[in-house]
């Protein structure tokens, strides 16, 4: 997991062949003129989901992990704050994976929370669960799809 600044992403670039792009995405786009679901940068290997909702509390967020995804996830506006554990370490599945949504839920709690503000992103790779959209009021952020 990783947790930055936009302003920062040139260090990350080099990371995945597609990072590149998808920052270039994240800056040059009117982001907040986007409307809510799915955008397309490069097919399936590159897009964007736009959210825009209610936080729920910790209590109500899942660890969700990824298999053919890793995650940009920059808020826009609002705090999400999102837990994060080692997948390694998640030892309580909710039901199978689910491959045509790429997701698997568990039960295990976040070891730790990260209070992520408008400006910033989260990265996680397929061997971090994380439980996104925590929050007291509302989020807007954009969620950028990278295929592994």
């Amino acid at each position: 997991m990783i947790l930055d600044t936009l302003d920062q992403a040139e260090r990350y670039k080099s990371l995945h062949p597609l990072f590149a792009r998808a920052f270039d995405f994240l800056r040059s786009t009117d982001l907040l003129a986007l409307a809510p679901g799915k955008h397309a940068v490069e097919g399936e290997d590159l897009f964007a989901i736009v959210e825009h909702c209610a936080g729920r509390t910790r209590a109500q967020a899942r660890l969700e992990s990824h298999r053919r995804y890793i995650d940009i996830q920059l808020v826009l506006e609002g705090v999400d704050e999102m837990g994060w554990r080692p997948l390694a370490q998640c030892t309580q599945p909710l039901g199978e994976f689910d491959g045509a949504r790429d997701i698997r839920f568990y039960e295990d709690a976040p070891s730790s929370w990260v209070a992520t503000p408008a400006g910033s992103f989260c990265i996680f790779f397929p061997d971090d669960a994380h439980a996104p959209l925590v929050s007291d009021g509302m989020v807007r952020k954009v969620v950028m799809k990278i295929a592994v």
